[in-house]
């Protein structure tokens, strides 16, 4: 075999795996802007694309040392308003999770290491009225309690970009 050959099929072997895997599994997050504290980015196409807002905690406390505390508002085909809190530690069965923005406290419900909103739409009501969300959960192995603040800097231009890149009644 030729050199030329041996490296045309040491080349073209990746790029043909890389053709045929699903569309799905190539595609990347694009990046929406950043707002404030908050970025805002969108996955997927057509009726599948999915549009997310985050931002990561500006202050911890309890817990010991946390990774990745990032609060998320996502628009889903199947739903939109879903907020996320990911807590950087796995929560005790039953744990009790509540986000407080500016005097309204917003029930939060535990699954492993994230806390999900009861009432999404609600919460992004007073998400856009508030200056910083702090969360407040059991921490890790039931002991002692965790809390994270969050600013809201940002948060409603970040949310009207996802809900202008995935808007309500797609398909």
């Amino acid at each position: 075999m030729t050199r030329l050959l041996r490296n045309l099929i040491l080349i073209g072997a990746p790029i043909a795996m890389m053709a045929s895997l699903p569309a799905a599994a190539q595609q990347r997050p694009q990046a929406l802007g950043t707002f404030g504290d908050w970025t805002a980015a969108s996955m997927g196409q057509g009726a599948q694309k999915i549009c997310y807002a985050f931002t990561r905690a500006s202050k911890t406390d309890g817990a010991g040392n946390r990774q990745n505390v990032i609060l998320t508002v996502t628009h889903r085909p199947q739903g939109r308003d879903q907020v996320a809190l990911q807590s950087g530690y796995t929560y005790v069965r039953n744990a009790e999770v509540e986000v407080e923005v500016g005097g309204t406290d917003l029930d939060f419900y535990p699954a492993q290491d994230n806390a999900f909103a009861r009432e999404g739409t609600r919460a992004v009501a007073v998400f856009k009225a508030g200056a910083n969300a702090v969360a407040k959960g059991t921490g890790p192995q039931g002991r002692g309690r965790a809390t994270d603040t969050f600013s809201l800097s940002g948060f409603t231009a970040a949310y009207e970009a996802i809900s202008k890149e995935c808007p309500a009644g797609r398909r």
